[in-house]
């Protein structure tokens, strides 16, 4: 038997979405190796290969995550959704009184024994998704009555959205919005969602009130503010509120049309977090206009595939599923672009599936192997 036969009964799902996988991971090792040189002299012995293997056995695991994944019947996700969503909410409220704090912002706890950090609004994300794809399958018949269909889901969001935004305004937005799409395809009442969305606002309200009368309450309020008035008013900023956006646009500049090559980022060196939130501009130094155009390319085609994905799709949780969860990657990656690139403030999100991390590959590939699992399972049922 032939490795490409092989490896076709072996990955079974959609092909296209399995070779954007791996064309992600390939970009994700090269420019983590790139990008982490600073890191390790600044903080380790210089050795920047520990940083590689590091990643690459996350990586790794990730990759083995998804596998496992897309093998499971999709549906056994909606059976897990209320479990997961009851653990990740005392979890996020953990996180916020007793979690690390790390530039004024409490997003990780530690795990006991192995030291490990892990953020508690990846679960958050990934459990409400799964919630809320959960609800609106199984109240199709009533989802226009508010009483019995509306107010279970927005409960929910409201309170997780309300636990990260205190650390993590860009990840509570993102969720956010992702629940709003999800509940527009799923035929809620367009009042309600007008409803949902007008106390998102008063709810953001709130936050920032708070943060303003009590600053050690939430911290980061005064960040939220003085970056979208920077943003909005340039001539306002200091030398240090555009640093990072000035030094994204340098490094995308000095690649042009094919890039600087592979290992030769000097803004790398100036850049803070340039193997995390920053990691396109490295991409697009290195690899130039032609690197960062198939960066972009790879998530539009991924939400091509799975809009096309959906509409085959006989189940409501299924579609659902595979929309939030492909969103929630498609969004993500769009803002940090967004952000590299000068055309919104400056968030902390990271590139899916690219940026070095722990949990948040973690949990990008158990998105990814979910999307997976409901393609073969389609692929199933046309066969």
């Amino acid at each position: 038997m032939s490795i490409s036969t092989r490896l076709a009964a072996e990955l079974r799902g959609d092909r296209v979405i399995w070779a954007i996988i791996v064309l992600l991971s390939i970009f994700s090792i090269l420019a983590v190796y790139s990008a982490t040189s600073t890191l390790a002299y600044r903080d380790g012995d210089g050795n920047i290969e520990s940083y590689l293997l590091k990643h690459s056995i996350i990586l790794m695991a990730g990759l083995g995550i998804v596998y496992l994944c897309h093998l499971m019947p999709y549906q056994r996700f909606s059976t897990w959704a209320p479990v997961l969503l009851t653990i990740s909410i005392p979890l996020l409220a953990y996180t916020l009184v007793m979690g690390t704090d790390i530039n004024q912002a409490k997003r990780w706890i530690e795990l006991p024994l192995v030291g490990i950090t892990f953020q508690t609004s990846d679960l958050a994300k990934l459990a409400i998704i799964l919630y809320v794809a959960r609800a609106l399958s199984s109240k199709q018949e009533y989802i226009k009555d508010f009483k019995e269909a509306f107010v279970p889901i927005i409960v929910p969001v409201l309170l997780v959205c309300m636990l990260v935004a205190p650390a993590d305004l860009s990840s509570a937005l993102l969720i956010f919005l992702i629940c709003i799409v999800m509940m527009v395809i799923g035929r809620v009442a367009m009042r309600y969602i007008a409803l949902l969305f007008t106390l998102g606002i008063v709810l953001f309200a709130f936050l920032l009130l708070v943060g303003r009368a009590y600053p050690d309450v939430i911290p980061r309020a005064a960040t939220w503010e003085k970056r979208v008035a920077v943003f909005f008013n340039p001539e306002l900023a200091t030398t240090d509120d555009v640093y990072q956006s000035d030094a994204s646009k340098v490094a995308m500049a000095r690649g042009g049309l094919i890039g600087v090559g592979p290992g030769n980022s000097t803004q790398r060196n100036y850049l803070p977090s340039p193997y995390a939130d920053f990691i396109y501009a490295i991409i697009v130094e290195e690899y130039g206009v032609i690197g960062g155009i198939l960066i972009i390319g790879l998530y539009l085609l991924l939400f091509f595939r799975v809009t096309k994905l959906i509409t085959k799709s006989p189940k409501a949780f299924g579609a659902l599923v595979a929309l939030g969860l492909s969103f929630s990657l498609i969004i993500q990656a769009y803002l940090n672009i967004a952000v590299a690139t000068n055309l919104v403030p400056v968030t902390g999100l990271t590139l899916p599936m690219v940026s070095m991390g722990g949990t948040s590959m973690l949990f990008t590939c158990l998105a990814f192997g979910i999307i997976l699992s409901v393609s073969k399972y389609i692929e199933n049922v046309g066969a």
